[in-house]
Formats: C-alpha cells, sequence, structure tokens
C-alpha cells in the first residue's frame, strides 16, 4: 500500500500503548511523527474535547494512518502487518501465531488494564500495591507459558507482537517494584530484546529531551 503521508501517533512517553506503536513501526521500518499527549499535565490532556473526537475512549494511543484514525495498539499492530512490508510481526504458522496472540492478549488484556494510570487514579493511596499485585500475578501466568514458547525470543527466535507487549510490561513491573528476578525466562527474553535498536531507540528514555544512556 502506497504511503502518501507518514502516520501520526498521538501518544505518551511512558505509556506501554504508545510504545507498542513506537516498537512496532520501528521494526517495519515506517517512518512516523508523534504528537504528544501529556497524561498528567492540566489534568490530563487526553481528557480535552479535541483529543476525545480522536479517540472517544480518551486513552494514548491514537494513530492517523490511511486516512482513518486508529485507538487500540494490537489493532495497529495488526494493520500495518497487514498493510506494509517488512518485518513480519505474526508468524505465518498458525500455531506460532496463536502463540503470539495469546501472549499479546494476557499482557494487553490481562495485566495492564489493571495497572494503567486511569485505574490508578482511582485506586488513590494503595495505587502502587494494587499495580505490583496485578503486575506480579500476570508474570506468574506469564513465565511458564513463555518456558514452552521461548527461544531467542517470546515465540521461538522471530521477534513478533508478543515481545512488543512483553517489553513495555517489564517497564511498567519495574516502576512498580516488582522484583523480576523471579522470572528469569521473562527477565531474559528482556534483556535480549533491549539490545535491538527498534525497542532501545522507542525506550520511553529516548522520548525525552536529555535521552537516557540506554539510548545510545
Amino acid at each position: 500500500m502506497a504511503n502518501q503521508t507518514k502516520p501520526i501517533i498521538h501518544g505518551y512517553f511512558r505509556s506501554s500503548c504508545s510504545w507498542r506503536v513506537r516498537i512496532a513501526f520501528a521494526l517495519k521500518g515506517i517512518e512516523f511523527d508523534q504528537v504528544p499527549v501529556n497524561l498528567i499535565k492540566d489534568g490530563g490532556q487526553q481528557f480535552t474535547e479535541q483529543y476525545k473526537g480522536l479517540n472517544p475512549m480518551q486513552q494514548v494511543p491514537a494513530v492517523q494512518i490511511d486516512g482513518i484514525t486508529l485507538s487500540q495498539s494490537l489493532a495497529v499492530i495488526q494493520y500495518i502487518e497487514k498493510t506494509r512490508t517488512g518485518h513480519r510481526l505474526l508468524p505465518a504458522d498458525p500455531k506460532k501465531r496463536a502463540q503470539v496472540r495469546m501472549i499479546s492478549d494476557l499482557i494487553a488484556s490481562g495485566i495492564q488494564p489493571v495497572q494503567n494510570l486511569y485505574v490508578l487514579q482511582k485506586i488513590g493511596a494503595e495505587k502502587v500495591q494494587w499495580a505490583h499485585h496485578f503486575i506480579q500475578r500476570g508474570f506468574e501466568a506469564l513465565e511458564p507459558i513463555l518456558k514452552e514458547t521461548a527461544g531467542k525470543y517470546c515465540v521461538e527466535d522471530e521477534i513478533s507482537m508478543a515481545d512488543i507487549c512483553l517489553v513495555p510490561q517489564v517497564y511498567n513491573a519495574e516502576r512498580f517494584k516488582v522484583d523480576v528476578d523471579q522470572f528469569p525466562t521473562i527477565k531474559r527474553l528482556n534483556q535480549t530484546l533491549l539490545k535491538v535498536d527498534a525497542f532501545k531507540e522507542t525506550h520511553p528514555s529516548c522520548q525525552l529531551d536529555t535521552p537516557a544512556e540506554i539510548c545510545t
């Protein structure tokens, strides 16, 4: 498909869903522009009427691409998989593809939503303990699955949508003081993936005016 204009990611640097899309675009070699949506400033820029017009759920990211706006990270990833060449994000083999989707959904539906910013703001003073509990619980389920499916990456030896979901979730786990050493497969995969340019260069720390050491 011809790409006449660059896609625009409306996102927040620390949002794991926004990071997933940045990684996917980088793996595909897709150039993109970014419009920052600060989830903290002014009570949350995602709650403005202007942004609500892009994403009625008032979440990030919202991605403008090919004349449409998509507002769920996995939908964006699967759209570019169908419409762009470059690195394959979903395996051709149906069993491997199902495993990639299982891992992706476990993270994107089973872990991340219950520790996202909006939920934590509702929880209040116990937000850190809440996030820690649900990430810990999710990783306890994810670790034995990855022991069965992983090679160099989440599903054998090709980077896929599962890896795109895993790395931002480990970043969240570390933010909420989950001891990732308990999960040796998750830890190994994360360390391996953070050496890949598409993951390293799109890291939240690399979206700041003064990038961190990981970005170099």
